[in-house]
């Protein structure tokens, strides 16, 4: 079976990243794509789903995870609740050939390079940092001190860009779209992938089929 990509993807806060994955999600027939779901000791919000938003574990679980290494990328966040993707659940997704997407910042991007070096990086920049104030106001979800503050990380956020593989400037949402859909078609268009994906097909034209 076909070796699934990982895929790691930032973006500041309002530059489009998590309707771009939806968008993509949603084309996805075949069921070959998923967004990596995270372990989390803060409990549940209103809605969220065990399993679907995130895996909600206790503080001691957490740890004993960290001890056992099982964690591709982990962090303690402000307010004391850590956040994690588990390792062996990515493996098991990318093993059964899906493409799997890591929503993470460039801290955990840098975390995750280390351990897995074949990953693809992809950075999400809005047009301008006026359409990036209008689109976080537009959601009408933050307070002007939270958009301040959203605004201010944003230039610390995009400094990182040229640690990644593929930058995709959000202006247009369709092109946005369009250059996400080209990048994965081109990472399965690889030398690699096609080895694996066209193994008997390759052994045949250089008659080599048992």
């Amino acid at each position: 079976m076909t070796q699934g990509n990982l895929y790691i993807l930032s973006a500041p806060s309002g530059a489009g990243k998590s309707s771009l994955i939806s968008a993509l999600l949603q084309q996805d027939q075949e069921k070959k794509m998923m967004v990596s779901v995270s372990h989390t000791t803060r409990g549940p919000r209103p809605g969220e789903i065990e399993g679907v938003h995130y895996y909600f574990v206790s503080v001691e679980e957490f740890e004993r995870l960290i001890a056992q290494d099982l964690f591709l990328e982990y962090a303690k966040v402000f307010g004391g609740n850590y956040y994690g993707t588990s390792l062996p659940a990515i493996e098991k997704n990318l093993a059964a050939g899906i493409d799997v997407f890591l929503d993470i910042d460039w801290q955990g991007a840098q975390q995750i390079r280390k351990k897995v070096p074949t990953a693809k990086s992809i950075f999400i920049l809005p047009p301008s940092l006026q359409e990036l104030e209008r689109r976080l106001i537009g959601r009408g979800q933050d307070s002007e001190a939270v958009i301040a503050d959203r605004m201010s990380k944003a230039i610390a956020e995009i400094s990182h860009y040229d640690e990644y593989d593929y930058v995709i400037v959000n202006d247009d949402f369709e092109q946005a779209l369009a250059d996400f859909q080209a990048i994965l078609r081109a990472e399965r268009l690889t030398l690699a992938h096609q080895q694996k994906q066209s193994a008997s097909l390759i052994a045949q034209l250089l008659g080599k089929a048992e």
